[in-house]
């Protein structure tokens, strides 16, 4: 493979907004797309969810610096790195990304953007595209390049589907049962096997 696209939340770093509902107490910010397919769904609810209790981006943000990668996840992407070229390819927020990409080593990342007015409060969300991950594989794969596209949820679906080669990487057991065609990997070591014989 020529390319390795790699979801970011629940394949290298933890789930963000699952550690923003252990940390506020809002057991309603515990939905992710490991739960909801509509991505613009997910984040409707979030944003209301948000503007309910009062929490801005700085509470976010505070919740993000005391995250690190998943352990093993900074290794695996600095071997991976050196033999093949990897993007992630992530619905998270450039707002939200910055401090733990510095701890991966600042891999390419593309994502999205939150709108924020001047008192913090989180007031829209931007996507890039629709189906951004699929129109980034399909993108490449027009440059005829070989992709190798993993995630661990229903966003990263298509994109799985699509590229040349797929897997899921520490998916829940819902996905996997749905999609029994799609190679599961729970550890790194393996993963990263996968991916270089690929």
């Amino acid at each position: 493979m020529d390319v390795v696209c790699l979801d970011l939340e629940g394949v290298l770093i933890p789930e963000i907004w699952l550690n923003l509902a252990e940390r506020s107490g809002i057991s309603e910010l515990k939905r992710t797309t490991r739960d909801e397919p509509d991505y613009n769904k997910l984040m409707a609810g979030r944003l209301e969810i948000l503007r309910r209790h009062g929490l801005g981006i700085s509470d976010i943000q505070d919740v993000i610096s005391h995250l690190e990668p998943l352990p093993g996840a900074a290794d695996f992407l600095e071997k991976l790195r050196q033999e093949r070229q990897v993007i992630i390819l992530s619905d998270t927020f450039n707002q939200f990304a910055k401090p733990l990409m510095k701890q991966l080593d600042w891999p390419t990342l593309f994502c999205n953007d939150l709108e924020i007015d001047s008192t913090g409060e989180v007031k829209n969300f931007h996507l890039r595209q629709e189906n951004g991950k699929l129109n980034a594989v399909r993108a490449f794969q027009s440059m005829n390049l070989k992709v190798l596209a993993a995630g661990d949820s229903y966003n990263d679906l298509n994109m799985i589907l699509h590229a040349d080669k797929g897997a899921f990487f520490l998916p829940p057991e819902q996905i996997t049962r749905e999609h029994p065609e799609i190679p599961v990997f729970h550890e790194y070591p393996d993963f990263l096997d996968f991916i270089l014989s690929s």
